[in-house]
């Protein structure tokens, strides 16, 4: 193996020893750290084969911390299309029309603004903004506005 691999892989090692990366994000990175293109590829690969990076983990991971932290759906899919994942693995993981995300924009919901509901058409639109910048779907934003009507 090539010196230049080996401080491929140690570099792309660190990288993965903080959290997941995706295939993409570590190319980037190892490449403007000064690796060459088919340098990083060939590391990434072996990382691959070694089950030591996995885009499949990546999403996964990247999907629960993001919701944990009150992002949509909507946006989260926004996101993880950045980092050039198959399309496969999003619908994989990423289904929008799951109940749970109905209760993650109530909780971000009341978080927010507390337990009451808005009266007045204003407020109710400033919550609605609020949860769309979120990356929260309409009906799930409606259905969460509308629970006492």
């Amino acid at each position: 193996m090539s010196e230049a691999l080996n401080d491929a892989l140690a570099g792309a090692m660190r990288l993965l020893a903080a959290r997941e990366h995706s295939q993409h994000e570590l190319r980037r990175k190892l490449t403007q750290k000064g690796h060459e293109p088919n340098v990083a590829e060939r590391a990434i690969e072996q990382l691959v084969e070694q089950d030591l990076q996995s885009d499949e983990r990546f999403v996964e991971g990247f999907i629960n911390s993001h919701q944990v932290r009150g992002k949509g759906p909507k946006r989260i899919q926004l996101e993880l299309q950045q980092h050039q994942l198959p399309e496969y693995l999003l619908d994989q993981y990423l289904d929008i029309s799951d109940g749970i995300w109905h209760e993650s924009a109530a909780q971000v919901r009341t978080k927010k603004f507390g337990e009451e509901l808005p009266e007045d058409y204003k407020e109710k639109m400033k919550q609605a903004k609020f949860l769309e910048y979120r990356g929260f779907t309409h009906d799930q934003i409606f259905s969460v506005l509308n629970e006492l009507d």
